[in-house]
């Protein structure tokens, strides 16, 4: 189907056209109308699936088509660099549509805090906050909350897994009762089943690709020793024509010595973690974005709060903990149908989290052997192990056998 087939209003069609969006993604094209009946709803849908633009145009076109002023949309997301992603998006969309914005999270110093606050105050059409910095302005009691008319929970999951909880809920007491709902989380353990039981009413459910990396991803890994992580990092880069590159680690002091090495090596290369400003992160991710830098290395911080298409390679330095933050890492590349490599380095004392992924994908992945030069590494075998080879991008490791049989 095509969006112009949702009835969208002409102003919001014109943006759509200005940025080239023809046909809608599936969780568009199930959720955009059911969205526009004001049904109360519940997606699970992965990264990359056009989730935001699902909720963001039906609701987008009801403030347009019925002149709704003032604030009348609350969007929570668990963290300031998704809140700015969807403020971005909103400006994309909404070029041609008179709808106002406003991004409301922690940080910077006492100027921001003023700004949010007028924002609010003059009524923002949408607002998208994180829960801490949203409850310190209800605390106040400046936000006039009357007319709001939907409530959209954002990673809903990632929220809960932060301790938002009872955050979402002294939220929600501040809102009017008559309202739609809407929950999007790329999860659905039984916490999220309790929290839309708490706050839904009798919602619609739809389930798009439940934590499993989208089809375009060509995956492989490593078994090597710690020592080996950044000498493989560099033989996998050096000569590569890749425009984009991501590496997760799950410490900030890994990020930082990656980088380094990176640099050193004469790679555009950098890092981004907590210790950053807030400032120094957003410019960071901005001459990403641009291309000045060919390769960000990032804790988990922005797994799910960035939108950036076209990435061609990532790599988790480290297996994550937690078998479901494999499925965000690896949602940065093969978005929106295009294809991409995503690459696991894994330890010996990373075998039993693997596997645990593996499981969760219902999928083995391809263990590539260490490149000869790097010496010996340890060997692999969980209880059930194909020797098949992916299919796809075979010129990606064709360079990695020919090195192995020199």
């Amino acid at each position: 189907m095509k969006f112009s087939e949702f009835d969208f209003s002409p102003e919001i069609m014109d943006g759509l056209d200005a940025m080239g969006f023809e046909t809608p993604s599936p969780v568009q094209e199930l959720s955009i109308p059911k969205i526009i009946d004001n049904k109360d709803m519940i997606v699970c849908a992965q990264t990359g699936t056009g989730k935001t633009a699902a909720y963001l145009l039906p609701v987008m076109d009801n403030i347009q088509k019925n002149k709704i002023e003032g604030f009348s949309t609350l969007i929570l997301v668990p963290t300031r660099e998704l809140a700015m992603q969807i403020d971005q998006q909103m400006e994309g969309f909404g070029y041609f549509v008179s709808v106002t914005s406003l991004s409301v999270y922690g940080g910077g110093d006492s100027s921001v805090w003023d700004q949010q606050k007028k924002g609010l105050m003059e009524g923002a059409d949408v607002v998208i906050a994180t829960p801490g910095r949203m409850i310190s302005h209800l605390n106040l009691g400046y936000v006039d909350t009357s007319k709001l008319k939907h409530l959209i929970l954002d990673e809903a999951d990632r929220m809960l897994d932060m301790g938002f909880f009872e955050d979402l809920m002294q939220i929600v007491s501040h809102l009017p009762k008559e309202r739609q709902n809407l929950m999007f989380s790329a999860t659905m353990p039984p916490k999220i089943r309790e929290l839309a039981e708490e706050i839904l009413e009798e919602p619609e459910s739809i389930n798009i690709a439940i934590s499993k990396p989208a089809e375009g991803v060509l995956q492989a890994a490593y078994m090597l020793h710690e020592n080996q992580k950044i000498p493989l990092i560099n033989h996998l880069l050096e000569g590569k024509d890749l425009k984009s590159v991501i590496i997760f680690s799950s410490t900030k002091v890994n990020v930082k010595a990656i980088a380094k090495d990176l640099k050193k090596h004469k790679f555009r290369a950098a890092g981004i973690q907590s210790d950053l400003e807030q400032n120094e992160r957003e410019e960071v991710l901005r001459e990403f974005k641009n291309r000045k830098h060919q390769i960000l290395v990032a804790t988990d911080i922005i797994a799910r709060g960035i939108d950036i298409d076209s990435i061609d390679l990532v790599i988790n330095f480290d297996v994550p903990n937690d078998a479901e933050d494999y499925v965000h890492r690896v949602g940065r590349t093969a978005r929106a149908e295009s294809e991409g490599v995503a690459l696991t380095f894994i330890t010996q004392k990373d075998q039993n989290d693997f596997k645990k992924i593996e499981d969760l994908i219902e999928s083995e992945v391809y263990k590539i052997p260490v490149p000869a030069e790097l010496g010996e590494a340890p060997d692999y075998k969980p209880k059930t192990y194909s020797k098949s080879k992916p299919k796809g991008k075979r010129k990606f490791f064709k360079k990695r056998r020919d090195n192995n049989k020199k």
